[in-house]
Order: structure tokens, then C-alpha cells, then sequence
């Protein structure tokens, strides 16, 4: 078995682990730290509209010896205003100009072809009208309210509001990043951007559902036993499931970055530019939310149950005993019990180290000195 495969064995079986739960005040201020940036980069710089979303004239240019820098300077002279130029892998170049009609385009276009010593024939000239990106924004607002209201709703049923509550919050924290950077970095929005920001949702609440699973299946019947509390079990779901979430995230990173710096950076494709970026941005920040956001959220709402109050009180007394005995307190993270998903139901003492066993018969042992076997 690989190093890797070794380490998720050991983390499923809580042998190793690291306390997410316990350190999430850590990571609330982090991800708090990141949102206010992100707010900030979003009221002071704003978004940079494409195009598609502000009107203009995109031209597209057959194979020519002019640079991207020559282009853009020619494209500026003729029309008044700013403009983006892309090379495309033919050698053309793609130029946009924001703001400029049907003849004002034709002037462009006629002065491009003078510039650059090409047939005018020969240059591309579209037209789009703001109209179009208001009714794709508008859409692309629809088709967000109702994910996430299907999702709260999904996850509700399927598990419980405090994680539909959670994972929403996390989707938010999610979306909030990624177009936090776009604002701070200056990324042009375009329909790509949209089309990534509807799919990271996706990837980021697939992680977010395998730990809410495992955490399902490990707190049945949880408040039968005094080994764990409910935060403890959660994050022995997030190491469970560490390691998958880190493949799954890595697997799905590695095609999305070699769209962004290889199709974007060497060959210049502009609309798997735009996706993938929003994608790399909202894939990493999904993995993180679901690690360190989600899970620690959905273990402060269960904690606040006078259940869940009651199983901690009687698991820190039972701990405080065994420690005033000077027998060995387990810790809630090191144990080779077996599969954690089996973990709550008939557990140990929180004092006991080693394999579970089966639960003695009633009648067996009645009548001996306590604590001697034969």
C-alpha cells in the first residue's frame, strides 16, 4: 500500500488525525479575513465587465505580424476607447471595444485593416448589445436562487437543516471568494465566468456531502454511549474522509489548471480562459470551505442542543474520573477501535485502548468480586 493509501487507512480508523473541529475559531478568522477582502476588492474596484455585458464591436484578425501591444494601441486610436486584445493559437488576434455602434465599427474595422496592412474583407466584425449579458446575468441570478434553494431543501430531508444551513453558508463563502478575486485581480467577466461560477457549486458541495455521510452514519445512536462528543465525531468524519476530498480536489484541479496556463496562457483561448479560471478559483475554495467551514459549522449548531450539552457533560465527568483514577484517558482522536462508522454504537470506555468487544451476556459474572475474571 501506498504512503497516501496508508495514511487514509489510519485516518479512517482515527488512529492519526488532526483536530479541525477544535482549531475552527482558526479558520472562521481566516475565511472572515477573506470574504472582508473580497467585499472590499468588490466596492472599490468592482467587477470588469466584458463585452458581452457592456455592448461593443469583438474583431477578429486572420494571421499578422502585429503584436498584441501594437493592436490594442491601434484599436484605441481608431475608436476612442479602451480595448482588449487576445491572440488567438491561428496567430490572429482577437479585439474588443467596448461601447461603439454599427458605423462607428465600420470605421474601426476599415482603420485595423489600413494599420495592420490587411484586407478589410479579412477582419471578422460582430456587434454585440449590452441587452444580451443583462438577460444572461438575469438567468444565470435565476438558476443560482433555485440551486440553492433545491439544496437546502435536498439537504434538509436527507440529513438535517443545521447542514443544509451549513453547506449554504459555505456555497456563499464559496462564491463570494471567487469573484472577490476576479474584483481584486481584474479578471474580465465574461460568460465563461458565469458558466464557471453555476459549475464550481457543483464540485463544492460534493465534498461538503461525503463528510456530512460519514458524520450521518457515525452519530446514530450517539448519546447511547460516553466516549465522544458530537464535535469530536465530526471531525473524526473530516479525517475520514481527508484524503478522498484531496484526491478528488487534486483529480479535478489538474485538467482545470492546464486549461488555465496552457490553453489560456500559451495557446490564448479566451472562453476556456474565462471558465477555467473561475473554476480553479472556486474548486480550491469549495475544498477549503468543505474541510474547515462546513463540517466545525454544523458541530457549533449540534452543540447547542441540550442533548449534544448533556453527552458533553457526561463524556469531560466520565473523562475527569478516569483521569483522577490514574487510569489512561483515550484521546478522542487516537484510537484503533475499527472502522469509525462503528465507533458510536456499543463503544468503549473512554478510558480503554485496543479493539472493541462484544458486549458481555447478562447473567455472566454475576456474583464474582468486581474487576476479577477467572
Amino acid at each position: 500500500m501506498s504512503k497516501l493509501g496508508n495514511l487514509g487507512a489510519r485516518l479512517y480508523r482515527g488512529e492519526v488525525g488532526y483536530d479541525f473541529v477544535g482549531k475552527r475559531k482558526i479558520w472562521y478568522g481566516i475565511s472572515i479575513l477573506i470574504t472582508i477582502t473580497a467585499i472590499v476588492g468588490l466596492a472599490v474596484r468592482g467587477l470588469n465587465m466584458g463585452i458581452e455585458f457592456e455592448g461593443g464591436a469583438v474583431f477578429s484578425t486572420p494571421k499578422t505580424s502585429a503584436s498584441v501591444a501594437q493592436a490594442e494601441k491601434y484599436a484605441e486610436e481608431a475608436s476612442g476607447h479602451d480595448a482588449v486584445v487576445q491572440e488567438l493559437g491561428s496567430g490572429g488576434l482577437r479585439i474588443q471595444v467596448a461601447g461603439v455602434d454599427t458605423a462607428k465599427s465600420d470605421q474601426i474595422k476599415a482603420d485595423l485593416a489600413k494599420d495592420m496592412d490587411l484586407e478589410s474583407d479579412t477582419i471578422n466584425a460582430d456587434l454585440v448589445g449590452p441587452s444580451w449579458g443583462e438577460q444572461i446575468s438575469q438567468k444565470a441570478w435565476t438558476g443560482l436562487i433555485i440551486f440553492m434553494v433545491l439544496v437546502v431543501i435536498y439537504l434538509a430531508i436527507a440529513f438535517e437543516w443545521r447542514m443544509a444551513l451549513a453547506a449554504l453558508i459555505a456555497l456563499v463563502h464559496d462564491i463570494t471568494i471567487t469573484v472577490g478575486v476576479y474584483a481584486l485581480v481584474g479578471f474580465e467577466v465574461t460568460q465563461g465566468t458565469i458558466i464557471g461560477l453555476l459549475t464550481i457549486l457543483g464540485y463544492s458541495l460534493y465534498d461538503t456531502v461525503v463528510v456530512f455521510d460519514s458524520l450521518k452514519e457515525q452519530s446514530k445512536d450517539i448519546t447511547k454511549q460516553t466516549r465522544w462528543t458530537y464535535s469530536e465525531i465530526a471531525n473524526r468524519s473530516i479525517n475520514g474522509t481527508l484524503v478522498r476530498s484531496i484526491n478528488t480536489t487534486v483529480v479535478a484541479l489538474l485538467p482545470v489548471a492546464g486549461l488555465l496556463f496552457i490553453g489560456g496562457g500559451f495557446l490564448g483561448a479566451g472562453m476556456l480562459n474565462d471558465i477555467s479560471l473561475s473554476l480553479f478559483v472556486g474548486l480550491a475554495a469549495g475544498a477549503y470551505s468543505s474541510i474547515f467551514i462546513a463540517t466545525p459549522l454544523v458541530a457549533d449548531l449540534k452543540e447547542t442542543e441540550p442533548q449534544m450539552k448533556a453527552l458533553k457533560k457526561r463524556v469531560l465527568a466520565k473523562r475527569a474520573a478516569a483521569s483522577a483514577k490514574g487510569e489512561s484517558v483515550e484521546s478522542p482522536d487516537q484510537d484503533d477501535s475499527g472502522p469509525q462508522d462503528e465507533l458510536p454504537e456499543d463503544a468503549a470506555p473512554a478510558g480503554v485502548v485496543g479493539p472493541r468487544t462484544q458486549p458481555a451476556s447478562r447473567g455472566r459474572g454475576r456474583g464474582r468480586p468486581s474487576g476479577k475474571r477467572r
